[in-house]
């Protein structure tokens, strides 16, 4: 058997990760299924005890997510309205037993096209903080994620935390998902959109597109297009002609690629109108 390590520091976790041969391990909801053998090569580091990577804080700069927080804890605490999409997104990840253990880090360090996580984070501007025996660094999440299944991550370095910048911890955010039933599926397609309003018209518009290509993306063109408009014009003005190009869809057992850009189109146009329904028709936002 694997010497298995459950260290309750951060410099420990980095001291063991550095020998070479570690594997880090959190919630595993990803790790085991995608493990082809009867165990896990090499010695285990499970992270899941590591203070500093659990929690989430509102800080100087914005809000601070651990990385090994789970999803479960995100849905339970108290965040501004622009988290309504990751907490809408949490939902979305398997089933209950899957949110109590899955953790936030998890799901980018998998690096899977379809993480639900991702788009909602890239519409809240996140940068993940980095962290090995040769120091800190950030990034932000539009570079952390290199490819299909691939990060930035070097050897013995971890994900220790998510942080979002005040400016974007402000409007409201939605989330939509396609997928072949209502829940415990993979997405055919899914977006984020996320929107600040000022003087009763679209200040900032922040839109994700994820399961349309190998990482989830940004679509500042259409971002661009929705500037100035009242919220409740928005989803008429989501355009496939717009929102194309930023994609690179696969065609696959769920869906075609023609099929995810017209799913992608749809769902932004109900994120966009869950918004003014939800929100801004109250007058709640600004």
């Amino acid at each position: 058997m694997a010497p298995y390590h459950r260290p309750e520091t951060l410099p420990d976790a980095l001291r063991l990760l550095a020998s070479g041969g570690a594997v880090a391990a959190a919630g595993c909801t990803d790790l085991f299924p995608a493990t082809p053998r009867a165990a896990l090569s090499g010695s285990v580091v499970d992270l899941t005890r590591v203070a500093e990577l659990r929690g989430i804080s509102e800080t100087g700069e914005g809000w601070r997510l651990g990385a090994a927080t789970r999803w479960s804890e995100l849905l339970r605490t108290p965040l501004p309205p622009a988290f309504d999409g990751l907490k809408a997104a949490a939902r979305e990840v398997g089933s209950v037993q899957i949110q109590n253990a899955g953790t936030l880090g998890g799901n980018l360090c998998n690096a899977s096209p379809a993480a639900d996580g991702v788009p909602c984070l890239l519409t809240l501007e996140a940068e993940v903080e980095l962290a090995s025996a040769r120091g800190d660094r950030r990034l932000p999440l539009a570079t952390f994620i290199t490819g299909a299944r691939r990060t930035a991550l070097d050897p013995g370095e971890v994900l220790v935390a998510l942080h979002v910048p005040a400016r974007a911890a402000r409007g409201r955010g939605a989330f939509r998902k396609l997928g072949a039933r209502r829940y415990l599926v993979i997405s055919i397609a899914m977006v984020a959109a996320r929107l600040e309003l000022a003087g009763g018209r679209i200040a900032t518009a922040a839109l994700s597109v994820g399961a349309c290509g190998p990482v989830a993306t940004r679509l500042p063109a259409q971002e661009a297009a929705l500037l100035g408009l009242a919220p409740d014009a928005a989803a008429a003005q989501v355009s496939a002609a717009l929102v194309a190009p930023a994609l690179s869809p696969i065609g696959d057992v769920r869906g075609g690629a023609e099929y995810r850009i017209e799913a992608a189109v749809e769902l932004l146009r109900r994120a966009l109108s869950d918004l003014t329904i939800q929100g801004f028709a109250k007058g709640d936002m600004r």
